[in-house]
């Protein structure tokens, strides 16, 4: 089994060597993954400036990876088709510092990685710890262990990542899993005005998630309840519920330019 690990925190994360070396044991494993942090990059590839790589080698094993001065969706891109010989069986990407919740998905660099390898027709994994203080990856690389060897028995369509988060909690404490859909998660956004030594103005963001409570079923809800969250996603934004609805909505009115349905 061929393996491609990625994420958005770095090639000398801990979460990525931890991973790496829990993968590595029984699969041959390649890490493809940004040079430096580039968390909240969402899906942003780099098409006006040149993709500077670098060989060298991760954790106690001596794995061989490239670095990247790139996002994590140009990690995967590259790494597919250039970098590797063969495509991957299964993309795994993290495992993140922090979590992925909710619509969180949307910004994330350790998600859209994952999205990517879907793109291209890769079972992809994305794995998420769900705290930024001393975190302790040993559980995580395990469960994405697992989960990489029952996505590898090929039950999960291409199509679709799984994204998981696995609660900071002694393994004891975790009660088990709940397959999830997507919470909401907002940011109350704070920019802090400054300006530079040279007086030009510029603007630092910061701010607090908000997580929407009452909503039951979710990632955030899984999480809260110490329960490992396991979401499957798909690229497809479409609303097919209200198609029809749009139509009639354009169809009441005389939009310049339109001409008919069809």
């Amino acid at each position: 089994m061929r393996i491609l690990v990625t994420n958005d925190d770095g090639i000398r994360a801990g979460g990525l060597v931890s991973l790496v070396e829990a993968l590595s044991d029984d699969a041959e494993v390649l890490v493809v993954a940004p040079d430096r942090e580039r968390s909240a990059t969402g899906h942003g590839i780099t098409v006006h400036h040149p993709l500077r790589v670098e060989e060298t080698r991760v954790g106690r094993a001596g794995i061989q990876g490239w670095a990247v001065e790139g996002t994590p969706a140009d990690c995967v891109k590259l790494a597919i088709d250039y970098l590797m010989p063969d495509p991957p069986d299964i993309v795994v990407s993290g495992i993140n510092r922090g979590p992925n919740l909710g619509t969180d998905v949307l910004y994330s660099g350790t998600v859209s990685a994952a999205l990517e390898g879907i793109i291209h027709d890769i079972p992809s994994l994305a794995v998420s710890l769900t705290t930024y203080s001393d975190p302790d990856y040993s559980h995580a690389a395990l469960v994405a262990r697992g989960l990489v060897h029952t996505i590898s028995r090929g039950e999960f369509p291409p199509d679709v990542l799984i994204n998981v988060n696995v609660p900071a909690l002694p393994p004891d404490l975790i009660q088990g899993y709940r397959i999830a859909r997507l919470g909401t998660r907002r940011w109350q956004n704070v920019f802090e005005k400054r300006r530079d030594p040279r007086g030009r103005l510029y603007f630092w963001l910061a701010g607090d998630v908000v997580d929407v409570p009452g909503e039951a079923g979710t990632d955030v809800e899984a999480i809260r309840e110490g329960l490992i969250s396991i979401t499957p996603i798909h690229f497809d934004l479409t609303n097919y519920s209200i198609m029809k609805d749009v139509g009639g909505w354009l169809g009441e009115k005389i939009i310049p330019g339109l001409g008919p349905c069809r």
